[in-house]
């Protein structure tokens, strides 16, 4: 290659760029000229238009295309030319070189992830409509020295802040974790000398390595970007941290691949953040940092969520309130004023009023409503990092989860043994039983599987019959273990024993038939040549069994030499044996793997869960889909389906939906139910087009490094406690047991909390803006103010403090059966049809008070006053019983016991206050039992009305809460 070559290909900010020319040239060919003409070019154009820079589910972005193209460039070239493209040398970097690029292109980190500061959150935290209001309304409390109201407003800001800002804390910080999964120190071939170069190989810190190193892996080791393979001696790479499948996969650098292999099932490319399982190579890295395959697949970690819809409608509610506000509270203060003429009191009145308005308990019931919903789920085994995650359980319509772990028991099963045409026979068991108990050097779960087969079924293989030899273990290149054993045989000359010697192979279908020549007819015991026809009825029964869900192993054995034993009596009576041929201790390695005789296939399953199916179906009951998302074999994850009962008419792979364009994408996504073989940037994708495009509340159960995309897009994101330290972080909730029967719970919960907290929005907003009208025409028709600002205040404390035993309430059972949603229209619906019932009710309280009590057309002012202060209180806290339920109150459902015990409470506390020193203090007298009987009348009629409208409502509606 010459002359090193200066790299002027990457950016300072490492993105791919497109000034090189020969690496433009890579990034415009996407194919061979035999395939990619003009009209695919074009195709190809517009479908990256098409795309942009946004995800909603569809193509890929214009960073993941870069990275594709470049990728899939190198992989197609010859990997003596890809030293060009990355303008470098068979000699690797020079140390100056090496350097100059490590400034240019800056670390080596897969995430360019800037962590934001504290104060930013805070002030987020912070920037809320509704907190705005209340340190407004407690400036001016403090103002007009009314320091208690004042005080309860600023302790309810500071819960509000404080747990938002530990929430988005810890989620932000979550992301930098990626950077630990690729610490490592890295070997790597540098040139140095100015006249005559030496090549040397030094370790580097991963976090130094650039494009253009050469670098040299053994077994263990983790590849610090992506690399085009040099030379690879029995690779074996798994790349578990980016598909979630603990299966291998061989690499080689002598491969050109094609643009139709999928990216990650590429030959010649390892990805950045994959480990070396066995043997070892060499390889030119090619991308690092945020260039990466693993970085673009990341690169949506970490960001911010846009605001549910919980949240959005509690801001839409805080405009409103600051409008209705503004109008109302300055409509009452001028009023006062030109009756009173007291500035100071008019503008105490309308901060009272204000504060009447204002749902102070809102952050509290919500906070307390989310806290005892993780207590509840804690009990469950489930652990909740993010309360909020509770409510949008309740929410929740989809639930995307994978199979292994999931719906399975995550162990191998075997279910029978079959010779090569399929019938099961005793001797393919027996084999692959020896060999199973008399292996060493690991166990695996096929073999206990085996040995359970065996036992549990009364098979008798006497074991201590056979005396083991020498064993050839397994490794991930053959594929395969060997046993070599010996038995006596049978013989009709009783002076000579023989002892027959086998070597017993199990292992990859695949691997297996490379070293057999023969194959055994058990039944006729006739052993015959193995012949082409024979391997592809093999085969062809293997991918039968697969496309059924089974996984398949082969066994095969072969007869070593006879030891005949010569047994001759010697004149004291012992027997002594003499050896009679001389190959006893002969030795065996790997390649005495050869010739062996093919005996048959073992089959096994990863059975269902017994608690996945009535989970499933529990869950479906509450309107919860499921759909399986997961990197396994298709046939394999329809048989698991089956077998749990989820449909399988609409299935599709990973490489599949690579082939659609973006409303095919969508529309196949929200039709299939398993969507099998997926990437990770497929799952986010998928979350997102049934979030975007579906309208969907999405859940996605995970647990590794390929699931934090898809964890951190859902709108609940749910790990385990065994799962990755990564993908707990960006889980919203951890279970303690893989079972879905959490989930039904968590569920459940998820919509006891959203009720509950509704009940108190709709009857707070309702219940308040009645009252803040009511004062509104009791002031034009008195012409003063009914309630003074320390009554007024003292009210709407007493009834915000009886709503606390909110969240402890019930949720009828036809509520919980069905995900619930925040509805942009229905709390102003809401509050149009039941507000007025409140107003009409205290608008009757004031002409029954104007035409009962008065005395010459004048009403006296203090018992205006108590009697609207009772009136308003006890309606305030009553109508708690009418909003939370569809039903008839305290006929058809009855609250819980805290509900009603604060319902008792605060009535007989408001009614027995004109009674105390404490009402006489704030102006009260004392109310004739009259108004009490008429207190009754009315609250009958309000329920009666309130029932009427609330039916109506439902009927137009089909929805109450």
């Amino acid at each position: 290659m010459g002359r090193l070559k200066l790299p002027t290909i990457f950016a300072a900010n490492n993105k791919l760029p497109t000034s090189d020319p020969s690496r433009q040239d890579l990034l415009d060919d996407k194919s061979d000229a035999t395939r990619d003409g003009f009209p695919y070019s074009v195709l190809g154009f517009l479908r990256r238009f098409k795309a942009g820079n946004k995800i909603d589910g569809g193509l890929r972005t214009e960073a993941e295309e870069k990275v594709y193209s470049w990728l899939y460039a190198l992989a197609r070239s010859d990997k003596y030319l890809v030293f060009e493209y990355v303008r470098s040398t068979e000699r690797g970097l020079s140390f100056t070189e090496a350097e100059r690029r490590l400034k240019e292109n800056g670390p080596n980190v897969p995430l360019d992830y800037s962590f934001p500061s504290w104060w930013h959150l805070l002030w987020n935290a912070f920037f809320h409509p509704f907190n705005i209001i209340l340190i407004v309304l407690s400036v001016l409390s403090y103002i007009t020295s009314d320091n208690p109201n004042g005080c309860i407003m600023l302790v309810l800001v500071f819960i509000s802040v404080s747990l938002r800002f530990y929430q988005e804390y810890s989620s932000s910080k979550a992301a930098m974790r990626l950077s630990e999964l690729v610490r490592c120190p890295v070997k790597v071939q540098r040139c140095a000398g100015r006249v005559v170069q030496t090549e040397l190989i030094v370790q580097v810190d991963q976090r130094d390595i650039v494009p253009g190193d050469i670098v040299i892996f053994e077994p263990g080791d983790l590849f610090p970007g992506d690399v085009r393979l040099l030379s690879s001696k029995h690779l074996v790479v798994s790349q578990s941290s980016l598909t979630g499948e603990s299966m291998t996969t061989e690499k080689t650098a002598d491969v050109r691949e094609d643009q139709s292999t999928p990216l990650l099932e590429l030959k010649n490319i390892c990805f950045m953040g994959t480990n070396v399982v066995s043997g070892s190579g060499t390889g030119l890295i090619v991308s690092t940092g945020s260039s990466t395959y693993m970085s673009t697949m990341f690169s949506a970690l970490g960001k911010k969520k846009p605001p549910d819809d919980f949240e959005t409608g509690v801001r839409r509610i805080s405009y409103v309130l600051i409008a209705v506000m503004l109008v109302v509270v300055t409509i009452i203060v001028l009023i006062d004023y030109f009756t009173s003429y007291d500035l100071s009191e008019s503008i105490l009145f309308g901060i009272s009023v204000a504060s009447a308005l204002t749902p102070q308990m809102l952050p509290l019931i919500v906070n307390i409503s989310l806290a005892k919903g993780a207590l509840s789920m804690a009990r469950e085994r489930c652990i909740v990092k993010s309360v909020t995650a509770i409510r949008d359980m309740g929410s929740m319509d989809i639930l995307c989860i994978d199979k292994t772990g999931t719906l399975t028991m995550n162990r191998a099963i075997m279910v029978s043994h079959l010779d090569y045409s399929g019938l099961p026979k005793e001797k393919v068991l027996q084999f692959a039983f020896l060999n199973s108990y008399f292996k060493t050097d690991q166990k695996y779960p096929l073999d206990d599987a085996i040995l359970a087969f065996v036992y549990t079924n009364g098979y008798r293989f006497q074991p201590s019959k056979w005396r083991k030899i020498d064993e050839i273990p397994f490794d991930f290149i053959r594929r395969r273990v060997s046993v070599i054993l010996e038995t006596k045989s049978r013989a009709e000359d009783r002076n000579h024993q023989f002892l027959d010697r086998f070597m017993i192979t199990k292992g990859a279908l695949e691997e297996v038939l490379k070293v057999c020549s023969f194959i055994e007819h058990i039944d006729s015991g006739a052993i015959t040549t193995l012949s082409p026809e024979d391997c592809q009825r093999v085969l062809s029964m293997a991918e039968e069994i697969s496309n059924e869900g089974l996984r398949t192993i082969a066994v095969a054995i072969k007869r070593l030499k006879l030891i005949s034993w010569g047994l001759h009596l010697k004149p004291m009576g012992v027997f002594v044996a003499i050896l009679l041929t001389q190959n006893r201790n002969e030795s065996v390695d790997e390649t005495s793997e050869s010739d062996m005789v093919f005996l048959g296939l073992i089959t096994f399953y990863d059975p269902p869960k017994d608690s996945a199916k009535q989970a499933l179906w529990r869950l479906a009951e509450k309107g919860v889909k499921a759909k399986v998302l997961t990197g396994d074999s298709l046939s394999l994850a329809i048989k698991v389906c089956k077998e749990v009962g989820i449909k399988t008419a609409h299935v599709i792979t990973g490489p599949e939906l690579e082939l659609l364009d973006q409303d095919s994408f969508h529309e196949t996504v929200k039709r299939a139910t398993v969507l099998a073989r997926l990437t990770p940037t497929q799952k986010f994708r998928v979350v997102k087009s049934l979030q975007t495009v579906g309208s969907h509340v999405v859940g996605f159960l995970g647990d590794g490094v390929n699931d934090s995309l898809a964890l951190d897009a859902a709108n609940v994101g749910i790990s385990v406690d065994s799962g990755a330290s990564v993908a707990k972080d960006f889980a919203d909730i951890i279970l303690l047991e893989k079972d879905l029967n959490v989930l039904v719970a968590g569920v459940e919960q998820g919509r006891l909390t959203f009720g509950n907290t509704m009940k108190y929005i709709k009857m707070s907003v309702i219940a308040n803006v009645g009252s803040v009208l009511s004062l509104l025409i009791a002031t034009l028709v008195l012409k003063y103010e009914p309630l003074t600002p320390r009554q007024l205040l003292t009210q709407s404390f007493l009834y915000s403090v009886g709503q606390i035993a909110i969240p402890w309430d019930k949720m009828e059972e036809d509520y919980v059966r069905t995900p619930k949603r925040w509805s942009k229209k229905g709390l102003p619906m809401f509050i149009l049809w039941n507000g007025p019932v409140c107003t009409v009710c205290d608008v009757a309280t004031l002409i029954f008070i104007w035409s009962y009590y008065n005395d010459d057309n004048v009403i006296d002012m203090e018992f205006m006053r108590s009697a609207w202060f009772v009136e308003g209180l006890l309606m305030q806290t009553l109508i708690i019983h009418l909003i939370r339920t569809e039903k008839i109150p305290f006929i058809q459902e009855v609250a819980s016991w805290p509900v009603i015990c604060s319902t008792v409470l605060i009535s007989a506390f408001g009614i027995a206050i004109p009674l105390t020193p404490l009402g006489q203090v704030m102006g009260f007298v004392y109310l004739p039992f009259s108004y009490f009987g008429f207190l009754v009348v009315l609250f009958l009629g309000y329920f009666t009305i309130g029932q009427v409208v609330k039916r109506l409502y439902i009927l137009v509606y089909k929805r109450w809460l």
